[in-house]
């Protein structure tokens, strides 16, 4: 049965006169958040998480589980191909090392050494 004209201007005009009472809606939304804040507050941690992920995975829509399966294919498949394989690592044979101390000049070759600036030039060296 199809409600008339008549039957629908009349229960439209009935509810425009059916209005909540004064402050009804704070004290609604004021009860709702704190039933909100008491029922978050009752679940641990664990049990918070574990809700948190199965809303998430309940939200994704088919399509992007496939996005997501090609990604992680084309990743896995790029990886295959740039990571290096296991070179082949030459080994330089090794030789001992002397470790033989070189003794400095001594005191008496450093005497004999001419540093007098009177005779500077007259080895071979070429002055410019």
């Amino acid at each position: 049965m199809k409600p008339s004209v008549e039957q629908i201007s009349n229960l439209l005009s009935q509810r425009g006169d059916l209005r909540p009472e004064e402050g009804y809606w704070q004290d609604f939304l004021r009860e709702f958040h704190h039933n909100q804040r008491v029922e978050a507050a009752a679940m641990s941690a664990p049990s918070a998480f574990v809700e948190r992920v199965r809303s998430w995975f309940s939200e994704v829509s088919p399509s992007k589980w496939a996005y997501g399966a090609g990604l992680a294919y084309a990743t896995a498949a790029i990886a295959f191909f740039l990571v290096p394989r296991g070179a082949e690592v030459n080994t330089v044979p090794t030789a001992p090392v002397n470790h033989q101390v070189v003794p400095a000049p001594s005191l008496e070759q450093l005497e004999q050494l001419d540093l007098d600036p009177s005779s500077e030039g007259n080895a071979g060296e070429q002055v410019f």
